[in-house]
């Protein structure tokens, strides 16, 4: 390939897959050829660069890209290799960038890897030019308000469709289904899941805010709902949503002493590259399965229950029309921003509000202390939470207040109203 007079433009991806990440690559490839730019692509993330090792680069061109417009996963693969934990892979990415002849980089990925664009383009002291452009399906980058992370939107579409049909499933067998959703940061994905598809009740951490969430606390409040929904409509099944992140406010310790008193049953606690608790290697719904099953035997009650994972099949689906117009506009507002006078002064975050490109400096969007963007939760105190719950099934205070509804309940379980309410009213807080 000849030398291009304006530069060599790489495309790094980082982190889980999520809708879309194709079509970032595909746009920042086409708009960067077109502007007179030549285009690499980093295999693996940083896997190998940090190595020093540039052998897994190759030249992107139009016909290479524009295929993969409106597919999922990764033409470039993807990697949790984090250059920013260790100086030396710091040097050897910076070091490899600068062979490659590399003046421009596009990083894909979350906050671990936005930090990692931001330390090439402090390390690098201007030399390589950074627009990192945001992805996860859990929609947890502090973005401006209504502005959902690429990828989301399809996850939670080809979620709520997974949720319907275990909705009908569950009606036609007469059973429960406990749904663990990708979230560990916020509770964005379950809640939306939750939402759109009428599950019965999604729990997810943000709803705990200054008290402490336990994993009876959890079971209680999915038993709330199995008994109210048999008080007030006779029925025996449903569907609950459950946000990962529920594990992360459990604890450490005690998932610890739950899977030391289970050995084997609901997997181990691993870390991983990034030093977080591998949420995916905990069975959590099996875990909420197995005390629920206890807890309903004490009250003498008993439902079928099926847990069911959601996350991993959704990361790699096709993006839906929203996430494919999205990441066309990310992918050139990329390359806009890394072709701007802007490009000198700060390495960015590329946002769009209103229609328009934000770009947002390195060091307004990542905390100094942690390292990493500030996560963005579920506003439990807005108006789009208060509706998600309205259309719940779950105990809730006013339960407990009319003696007609509390009787009905109390009588599911063949308690006395006073019996039911020492047993079940703190999980209303």
């Amino acid at each position: 390939m000849a030398e291009s007079t304006r530069g060599k433009l790489g495309i790094v991806v980082g982190g889980g897959p999520a809708p879309g990440i194709n079509g970032v690559i595909s746009s920042v490839t086409i708009e960067a050829v077109n502007q007179g730019l030549e285009v690499l692509g980093v295999r693996d993330g940083f896997k190998y660069l940090t190595a020093g090792d540039t052998s897994h680069v190759r030249p992107l061109t139009i016909p290479d890209v524009a295929p993969f417009y409106q597919k999922g996963g990764s033409l470039l693969g993807t990697s949790r290799t984090n250059p920013a934990k260790d100086p030396k892979h710091m040097a050897n990415v910076i070091d490899s960038l600068h062979r490659l002849g590399v003046k421009y980089l596009v990083t894909i990925g979350g906050d671990d890897t936005a930090f990692s664009g931001s330390r090439v383009y402090a390390t690098a002291g201007g030399a390589i030019k950074v627009a990192h452009v945001p992805k996860t399906i859990d929609n947890d980058l502090p973005l401006p308000p209504g502005i959902p992370t690429f990828g989301f939107e399809t996850a939670r579409h080809y979620g709520v469709q997974v949720a319907r049909n275990l909705h009908e499933d569950a009606k036609t067998t007469t059973r429960w289904y406990l749904v663990v959703s990708m979230g560990r940061a916020a509770g964005h994905l379950a809640l939306g899941v939750g939402k759109a598809s009428a599950a019965t009740v999604t729990i997810i951490a943000e709803e705990f805010a200054g008290r402490e969430v336990s994993l009876e606390l959890v079971c209680d409040i999915i038993i709330g709902s199995m008994i109210k929904r048999k008080a007030a409509q006779g029925k025996g099944y449903g569907v609950v949503v459950m946000a990962e992140g529920l594990l992360e406010e459990i604890g450490e310790e005690r998932l610890k002493e739950i899977m030391t008193s289970h050995p084997g049953k609901f997997g181990t606690i691993e870390l991983d590259a990034f030093g977080h608790i591998r949420l995916g290697e905990i069975e959590f719904g099996r875990m909420v399965r197995t005390f629920l099953a206890e807890r309903l035997a004490a009250l003498g009650l008993k439902f079928d229950m099926v847990d069911k994972d959601l996350g991993y099949e959704l990361r790699c689906a096709d993006p839906i029309p929203f996430d494919a117009e999205y990441t066309r506009n990310l992918g050139y507002g990329a390359v806009k921003f890394l072709l701007s006078p802007e490009a000198d002064r700060n390495g960015v975050v590329i946002t769009f509000v209103g229609g328009s490109m934000v770009p947002r400096p390195f060091q307004e969007m990542i905390d100094p202390a942690t390292k990493k963007m500030r996560p963005r939760l579920v506003d439990v105190a807005g108006e789009t939470y208060e509706v998600a719950r309205r259309y719940m099934i779950r105990l809730e205070k006013g339960d407990f207040d009319d003696p007609a509804r509390l009787e009905k309940l109390a009588a599911v379980v063949k308690l006395t109203p006073a019996q039911f309410a020492e047993r079940f009213g703190y999980v209303v807080g």
